[in-house]
Order: structure tokens, then C-alpha cells, then sequence
């Protein structure tokens, strides 16, 4: 394979999940620049329907999955209307997730549950589903995002359930990526640092100077510093890589 091919995904069919916002959208757009069709689903159509606006200036076709990722019916329901209109699926990205910064004696058994469900259960659910598409294919590429949380405690903000979460994606990934190797399906992570989202950006501002200090590039991510990961593990260029974890982070891991 050449080098220009190495790279390139145009004409496959992708799924991003809680593709609305934050690092869900980039990697939609991502995606979708690239030449994928590309299935957006989260919870809130009004911005699943912008996302998809701005997508389809690439060229290609979007599809609005409007639905819960911690909810089976929502997900078959999602998958089904995939397999319809794409007739195929080549990447599936479980991006959707939540976040709570509460101390472990203080955490609610409602919001552990939630972060679980939508953390976890989320990535389960349509890891499962994509599979069952893969599978007769023999090929196909699922990417979860992780999050540094999974193999580092973060300081000062106090979110230990959120990083069990996490830690039980990265798990999740290598044990799948061992079980679908067979059938030609790529299972990998992606662990983002501290990245600006609209989410931290409207909420944990003040605990900047902290975060960067501990990064060694002494800045924070921009959620476009993870679109080549994407396009590495979507593509062939990662064709003999399963059950790995790329972490982009700055170096915060390092320390």
C-alpha cells in the first residue's frame, strides 16, 4: 500500500457517539472530512442536527441517531436504522460519556449508577452492537475513548468514580480487541489529557494553572490534538494494532 492510501478512509461508514459536543463533534467532523459517512448519536437532535450540517458540507452522508447510550432499546434501535441506511459499518467511536467531581463518601448511589451506565455500560452496548455488523465483514475498527483518569489519580478535583470508569473502558477494550481479533475487528483506545472542551471550559477554568503546571508541554489539549490519533486507529495505517491505548496528554502521564 502506498503511502497517500496509507491514511485514507473515504468511503467508509462511521458511528460517533454524544457526537453533539465537546470531543465527540471534532471527531464526527474528523471523520467526515475525511471522506466517512459518518451516524451521530447522543441525546439532544438540536445539536446532532448542527453537527450534521456542518458535516455535510464534506460531501457525505450524515445520519441522526437521537438516543441514550446506556439504554439497550435506544442502541439496537440506533444500530438497526445503521445497518439500513449504511447497509455496513467500518468504525465505531464511544465517545459518549459524563463526569462528576464528588468525594467517594459524598457520591450518591444514583450518580455512581449513572456514571457507570453512561461510562461503561455506554461503551458495552455498542461495542456489542457494531460487532454483530463487523463480524460478517471480518473488518472493522472500534475506538473507545478512555481518558488519563484511567492509569493516573487526577489532582485537586476529587472524581474516583469517574476514573474507575475509565480505567474499566481501557480493560473493556484490551479484553474485546482479544476476543473480535479473529474475526478481523480492531478494538483500541484513545486517552486524552486535559483537553478544552466547552465542559471544562465553562466549569473548571480556575483549576487551569494546576493542570498545567503538571503538564510537561505546560498547556492544556486542543480536542483537534486528537484527530490524528482518530485517523491513525481508523485507518490501515494501525492495521496489526488491537488493545492499545494511545494516550495523548502532554506528557502529564509521564511524571
Amino acid at each position: 500500500m502506498s503511502i497517500d492510501k496509507l491514511f485514507e478512509i473515504k468511503g467508509r461508514r462511521a458511528l460517533v457517539t454524544g457526537a453533539g459536543r465537546g470531543i465527540g463533534k471534532v471527531l464526527a467532523l474528523t471523520l467526515a472530512e475525511a471522506g466517512c459517512d459518518v451516524a451521530l448519536f447522543g441525546l439532544h437532535s438540536n445539536y446532532l442536527e448542527d453537527v450534521a450540517e456542518q458535516a455535510n458540507k464534506f460531501g457525505v452522508r450524515t445520519l441522526i441517531l437521537e438516543g441514550d447510550v446506556s439504554k439497550k432499546a435506544d442502541v439496537q434501535k440506533a444500530f438497526q436504522a445503521i445497518a439500513k441506511d449504511f447497509g455496513r459499518l467500518d468504525i465505531c467511536v464511544n465517545n459518549a460519556g459524563i463526569s462528576m467531581q464528588v468525594p467517594v463518601e459524598d457520591m450518591a448511589e444514583a450518580d455512581w449508577d449513572r456514571l457507570l451506565d453512561v461510562n461503561m455500560k455506554g461503551v458495552f452496548l455498542c461495542s456489542q452492537e457494531a460487532a454483530k455488523l463487523m463480524k460478517p465483514q471480518k473488518n472493522g475498527s472500534i475506538i473507545n475513548i478512555g481518558s488519563i483518569s484511567a492509569r493516573t489519580v487526577n489532582v485537586p478535583q476529587k472524581q474516583a468514580v469517574y476514573n474507575t470508569t475509565k480505567a474499566g473502558v481501557v480493560m473493556l477494550t484490551q479484553t474485546m480487541a482479544v476476543e473480535w481479533a479473529p474475526y478481523g475487528i480492531r478494538v483500541n483506545s484513545i486517552s486524552p489529557g486535559y483537553m478544552k472542551t466547552e465542559m471544562v471550559l465553562s466549569s473548571m477554568s480556575k483549576l487551569f494553572p494546576e493542570w498545567e503546571s503538571l503538564t510537561p508541554l505546560n498547556r492544556l489539549g486542543e480536542p483537534e490534538e486528537l484527530r490524528g490519533a482518530l485517523l491513525y486507529l481508523a485507518s490501515d495505517a494501525s492495521s496489526y494494532v488491537i488493545g492499545h491505548d494511545l494516550v495523548v496528554d502532554g506528557g502529564y502521564t509521564i511524571r
